[in-house]
């Protein structure tokens, strides 16, 4: 399987001096499920800032294949004035056809109507799904998902994980988590960042 993220000889450290990454190295693969555990102020969601090229490293290389991102907080990567549907528009950058976004829609247990509602008519757990929904519409090699069912019951939780586990064959998944149960059942690979 080709390979959609490398880093390598990572390090970097905020103006504090306290360092996040020494030497870090990373290789995940299209087919892949690497899902980083940490505690809060591990650099879980920092290592997807340096990813995106938000955060720049000390030194080392950071390369990938075109990425999605999942975030924690739903509610902060939506607007609140527009239509869910038209902001999944703007980000894919395509007109979306019915028969492209309703199967996902069903495999996410949404539907079409609350796509055309705004944020706020929506639950946490119904506007993360939108968030997953736009990422897998998104067809990129590499989806970036920081604590993306932390807003869901149970159930749902473990439903969409498998929708997510679906989507390996097109591209690979680093995934934020604090839950080690979660990460022993899904992960091909976890890594354990430890607190600065």
């Amino acid at each position: 399987m080709s390979t959609v993220l490398d880093i390598k000889n990572l390090t970097f450290s905020y103006p504090n001096g306290d360092f996040l990454y020494r030497d870090f190295s990373l290789e995940l693969k299209k087919g892949e499920l690497i899902c980083l555990l940490g505690a809060s102020g591990s650099g879980k969601s920092t290592l997807f800032e340096l990813i995106c090229g938000n955060l720049k490293p000390k030194s080392g290389v950071i390369t990938h294949k075109k990425a999605a991102q999942i975030y924690q907080d739903p509610y902060s990567s939506f607007h609140p004035t527009y239509s869910i549907f038209t902001q999944i528009k703007d980000v894919v950058k395509r007109d979306l056809k019915r028969r492209e976004y309703l199967p996902l829609c069903e495999k996410l247990s949404l539907s079409e109507k609350l796509l055309h509602e705004k944020p706020h008519k929506l639950s946490g757990g119904e506007l993360q799904r939108c968030s997953i929904l736009r990422a897998l519409l998104l067809k990129t090699e590499l989806i970036l998902a920081d604590e993306p069912t932390s807003a869901l019951d149970n159930i749902t939780q473990i439903d969409i994980l498998k929708h997510l586990l679906g989507t390996l064959e097109e591209c690979g998944v680093l995934l934020i988590t604090h839950d080690r149960a979660l990460a022993k059942w899904c992960a091909d690979k976890t890594i354990f960042l430890e607190s600065a």
